[in-house]
């Protein structure tokens, strides 16, 4: 189902964070801006649980994703990677409105909504393709669970304070057995989320390239790693006393893991797409989120 991006968007759905119903005002708005435009807007009806009284049109994710031309959502980044994984398949474009706090992804301000929504009616708008990851457990030769991630997929210890041990795989071949509190397998997008924080590079959008960022190894000498993003990584589960270690994608999705489990990690064949205002400047955002210009 995956398709060209039209020249005009006459169908355009709405999403707004879980159970925030901090988002009815946005969404009133911009359902009353796009309604005067002549467009057919479909409101989540996820969303439109929290938001009583709306009078809106809903649909399913799956009827918006079939049906319309743009999805906006409104809330936060954790907001936009829910709603990446779940509108990814059917190749429509996102943007987002930042009603959080970072914003890496989410980068139209509520201020200048209605100024940025114009500009991209009109075509004026910059469209940007990243990937997303599958993440695949494996046990005792069946699989038990797949899931999607845009930011993540993380391999980790929880509920107690021993360390896992695992090995990695990177094609077939083996890269390194470990000791430490787990992986990140974090895409370019993912690159500036939990990864950072665990000393990971920061891989620009546009690279075709995944980081394997291990969390406080016992070994220092166990460093990131990048690799291109077309790998094949596996990674097995030697030791994790019981069910202590678990798989968690884009920090929303978990998976309990035992020894012997065998988790493949790839990049998925279609991508998300992402729309953002015309002078999008990722560099100008990483400078305001990451305070790079502030004397110390």
């Amino acid at each position: 189902m995956f398709r060209e991006i039209p020249t005009t968007f006459n169908t355009i759905g709405l999403l707004g964070k879980h159970g925030d119903p901090h988002v009815g005002e946005t969404l009133r708005i911009l359902h009353t801006h796009l309604r005067g435009r002549g467009v057919r807007v479909l409101l989540d009806e996820t969303t439109a649980q929290t938001y009583p009284g709306h009078a809106m049109e809903t649909a399913s994710r799956q009827s918006i994703g079939a049906q319309c031309d743009l999805a906006i959502v409104v809330g936060g980044d954790g907001t936009l990677l829910n709603a990446a994984r779940a509108l990814a398949e059917y190749g429509i474009p996102l943007a987002g409105v930042n009603l959080g706090r970072l914003g890496f992804l989410a980068d139209i301000s509520p201020e200048r909504m209605i100024e940025r929504m114009e500009e991209i009616l009109r075509g004026h708008y910059l469209l940007e393709e990243r990937c997303l990851i599958s993440s695949t457990i494996e046990r005792n030769g069946q699989k038990i669970s797949t899931s999607s991630a845009f930011n993540d997929a993380v391999v980790h210890k929880w509920n107690m304070a021993r360390m896992i041990e695992f090995e990695t795989y990177i094609n077939g071949q083996f890269v390194h057995s470990q000791r430490s509190d787990g992986m990140i397998v974090a895409t370019p997008t993912g690159s500036t989320a939990y990864a950072l924080s665990g000393g990971g590079p920061i891989l620009h959008p546009t690279l075709n390239a995944l980081a394997l960022v291990p969390i406080c190894p016992h070994t220092l000498s166990n460093r990131p790693i990048v690799v291109n993003s077309d790998s094949q990584i596996t990674i097995i589960i030697i030791e994790c006393n019981h069910d202590r270690a678990q798989l968690t994608c884009d920090g929303q999705i978990n998976f309990g893991l035992l020894e012997g489990d065998h988790i493949h990690i790839h990049k998925q064949a279609l991508p998300v797409r992402l729309i953002h205002p015309a002078d999008h400047d990722h560099y100008q955002i990483l400078r305001a989120k990451l305070r790079w210009v502030e004397k110390l």
